[in-house]
């Protein structure tokens, strides 16, 4: 009789165990409700809200709270928002960085408070993340150097406006267009920055129409600068192909009305409900790449 007690105590215990091991790992589905922060470079620029509308949506389908900060494309307000979701002891932190330099400091901190990190779109260039989920600017860039080269046929002159310094986006985009076109007789004549902006977009075409009067093609790094560019060459009255890159809403309409050449979409949407996916994979203590790739496509 006592050997059986022995083992029924043991078995109790196991089972207790268990259950309690079982409520540890799996809070979320066992309904401990989680907060993610979402940090986003700014939320006047119709991609990052439709990246943080994609996670919100996702947010709400697996019921967790999410938080939402602008960093208006200001790296200090970017780590005064990282530090304040820090001290509301948040589980999970996604940021798109402002600067992917900048950055890193704050991820320091985070790291330091056992809160884990997830980026989207832009990496950061140090600190410990959980993974990155992003399209490969590269390679979108190679798909509008393909583009251009069958447009104007291997040769011709183009302009092309670069986003904000130091971002990835920039640099990937950018390297990956030349990485096709400077094997062509296609000479960049204009190669300047509009920092994503669209009113700078059509200042920098405005200054590059006045003193080139043979551009076929230009390259905007994004479709807000790209339709700051559509709007000095009609003003110029000028045919230019201009192409974009983010299939923001209106540069999807401005395809369709033939006044932009084409734009890369991003599908920014699905990479915000990426970062809350697997910011609950995380928590459920899952498994999954430490880069997450996500798809894009040529409108055109």
């Amino acid at each position: 009789m006592k050997k059986i007690k022995k083992m029924k105590k043991a078995i109790s215990l196991t089972i207790i165990t268990t259950i309690i091991t079982t409520v540890f790992m799996w809070g979320v589905v066992l309904g401990e409700k989680k907060t993610i922060g979402l940090v986003v470079p700014t939320l006047s620029d119709p991609f990052f809200v439709a990246l943080k509308e994609g996670a919100a949506a996702e947010a709400k389908k697996e019921d967790i709270d999410l938080v939402v900060f602008d960093s208006e494309n200001d790296s200090v307000r970017e780590r005064a928002n990282i530090l304040e979701l820090i001290d509301k002891k948040v589980d999970v932190i996604l940021i798109d960085p402002s600067d992917s330099d900048e950055v890193t400091e704050a991820i320091h901190i985070a790291n330091d408070k056992k809160i884990p990190i997830i980026t989207l779109n832009r990496p950061a260039m140090k600190g410990e993340v959980v993974t990155h989920i992003a399209s490969d600017d590269f390679v979108g860039g190679m798909l509008v150097g393909s583009l251009v080269k069958k447009l104007l046929n291997s040769s011709g002159n183009i302009a092309e406006l670069e986003g904000m310094p130091k971002t990835t986006a920039t640099h990937n985009r950018g390297k990956g267009f030349h990485q096709i076109i400077d094997k062509t007789d296609i000479k960049v004549v204009a190669r300047e920055a509009a920092d994503f902006d669209r009113g700078k977009g059509r200042a920098v075409m405005e200054n590059i129409l006045r003193t080139h009067d043979d551009i076929a093609a230009v390259f905007a790094h994004n479709d807000e600068m790209a339709l700051g560019a559509v709007s000095a060459i009609e003003a110029a009255k000028r045919d230019i192909a201009v192409i974009g890159f983010d299939a923001i809403d209106e540069a999807v309409v401005a395809v369709k009305d033939k006044k932009l050449y084409a734009t890369i979409s991003e599908q920014p949407a699905e990479i915000g409900k990426l970062g809350v996916i697997f910011a609950s994979h995380h928590l459920q203590q899952k498994n999954f790449s430490k880069n997450i790739p996500a798809p894009f496509k040529i409108i055109r």
